[in-house]
């Protein structure tokens, strides 16, 4: 019989069917460390007791009503995102991409408000905003594009990290109104900017009326240290976006924005049946709680850099080991070259790892795991890339 699912993964052999924290277990009882967590969605574990409760909890309640009526776990879940993030309000939906679009919809008609007929956004290369049209047009990966031509116009491509040819792209089109980044490449294969690199950005927005528009979709609600990766930078965005670790597994995406970016978007504007949902938000609500009351930014930062010291001691002077980088528990290993059988190695020794961009070892690990674990990460990972 043929597969009924649509074959837009090149999925692996295996199935789980069972999660205890850190641990994967397959359809034959075999226990796998999880070191990616969803792609950094599960940050407090699988099968989270707190989570599971409150979607229990909240599914003999009220699971959906609209957006057309107020919701108050809604508007809980979105003070409570104001307050860790220095935003003014937020728009609801159901993934990354989606709160992605919401940000590149503002960004526009913020733009045309001021009267430019073709605003343009100054994107990254390497970086990855999702895989709508339009967020698929803003990832700097050719990959991506490639057979979904023709692309949505008004975009502007830099290298990252490259503050000097930002300024030059403002200066030769007027038609800039925002820059859009992500604070460390995740899916470009852990890429960390200059501390510098958005302090800069965010005065050139300031200087030329551009909005700054921060993709914490991998990177926020605690891996990289600090509730959002931007706040190690003391600034403030414009907008920012987040969502893969915010509810531990259940779908949902958010784009918060502030001042003239906070009032751009009218009711018509924009909208989405199934985003802010009583059910999702009661989930988002406990993993916010748990994140911010259990200080698991701090743990992040110290878990993260004690595995990077760990990687730098007994692989950093192997010749097939180009750079080992990491902000918090966001890990990356680069080989000198494509390393992507590792994946399957790894996990047929009860590892679940990732490669980004053909040649980066990437680790995700949820936010909860226990120094145990992370030293099992560590050195089944030590042992894979010594192998080679």
């Amino acid at each position: 019989m043929t597969d009924p699912v649509m074959y837009t993964y090149g999925r692996m052999d295996i199935a789980f069917v069972r999660g205890e924290g850190a641990w994967l277990i397959d359809d034959k009882g075999n226990r796998y460390l999880d070191a990616l967590s969803g792609i950094g969605v599960v940050s407090l574990g699988h099968a989270n007791p707190v989570v599971a409760n409150a979607l229990a909890e909240q599914s003999t309640c009220l699971i959906h009503t609209s957006n057309l009526y107020h919701i108050p776990k809604q508007e809980e879940l979105a003070a409570m995102l104001a307050e860790v993030s220095g935003m003014d309000n937020m728009f609801f939906a159901n993934s990354g991409a989606e709160a992605n679009e919401c940000a590149i919809k503002i960004a526009r008609l913020y733009g045309n408000n001021r009267g430019i007929e073709n605003p343009t956004i100054i994107v990254a290369d390497n970086s990855f905003h999702g895989r709508t049209l339009a967020t698929l047009t803003a990832t700097g990966n050719r990959k991506v594009h490639a057979g979904f031509e023709p692309l949505v116009n008004g975009f502007a491509r830099v290298p990252f990290n490259d503050i000097e040819t930002v300024r030059q792209t403002g200066e030769h089109n007027s038609n800039i109104v925002a820059v859009m980044v992500e604070p460390v490449l995740g899916e470009g294969g852990i890429q960390i900017p200059d501390d510098d690199y958005l302090p800069q950005l965010r005065k050139l927005c300031d200087d030329n009326k551009w909005l700054l528009i921060i993709d914490e979709v991998q990177s926020g609600n605690g891996r990289t240290g600090t509730y959002f990766c931007y706040q190690q930078a003391d600034i403030l965005p414009d907008v920012v976006t987040t969502a893969k670790g915010l509810a531990n597994g259940i779908p949902i995406g958010v784009c918060l924005a502030r001042g003239v970016a906070a009032e751009t978007l009218k009711p018509g504007n924009h909208a989405s049946t199934f985003g802010g949902t009583p059910l999702v938000c009661a989930a988002a609500i406990a993993v916010v709680n748990e994140i911010t009351t259990r200080n698991l930014p701090e743990r992040a930062a110290e878990l993260g850099s004690r595995m990077v010291n760990k990687f730098n001691q007994h692989l950093g002077n192997l010749n097939n080991v180009r750079e080992i980088r990491g902000k918090g528990l966001m890990l990356g290993i680069e080989m000198d070259s494509p390393c992507t059988e590792l994946v399957q190695k790894a996990q047929d020794r009860g590892l679940l790892i990732n490669v980004a961009v053909d040649n980066v070892i990437r680790l995700l690990p949820p936010l909860t795991i226990t120094d145990e674990e992370a030293d099992q990460i560590c050195d089944g990972v030590i042992s894979l890339v010594k192998e080679i």
